[in-house]
């Protein structure tokens, strides 16, 4: 039996697992019945499973260091959503506040 490729990486090894589709290589699972055609809308979430959107206000729950200089960002920093990425490492590009602009990841972040 052949199966569509996975919708978020295009791996052509899907199998099925009762009732959902699974991608063995990035561990995507969804219902066959029910595939969104909408690729405009993007469904990130944060740590708490609630939906981020753009110009939205995000929290940071956990101290984060920022790559390649010795500032760190602390709990309780607000952040304001820029633009949403479909990135496996950054999916948000926010304005922090006392630290400018910078890619975040959203399991970081619990929305205001």
């Amino acid at each position: 039996m052949s199966f569509p490729p996975c919708p978020q990486c295009q791996s052509e090894y899907v199998y099925q697992d009762q009732s959902s589709l699974v991608c063995p290589e990035c561990a995507y699972e969804w219902n066959p019945d029910n595939i969104d055609t909408d690729e405009d809308e993007m469904m990130i979430k944060d740590a708490n499973g609630t939906l981020l959107a753009e110009g939205g206000k995000v929290i940071l729950i956990k101290d984060l260091k920022i790559k390649g200089s010795s500032q760190v960002l602390k709990i309780g920093t607000k952040a304001v959503i820029k633009r949403i990425f479909d990135k496996k490492d950054h999916q948000l590009d926010c304005r922090v506040d006392g630290a400018g602009e910078m890619m975040v990841t959203a399991k970081f972040v619990k929305k205001a």
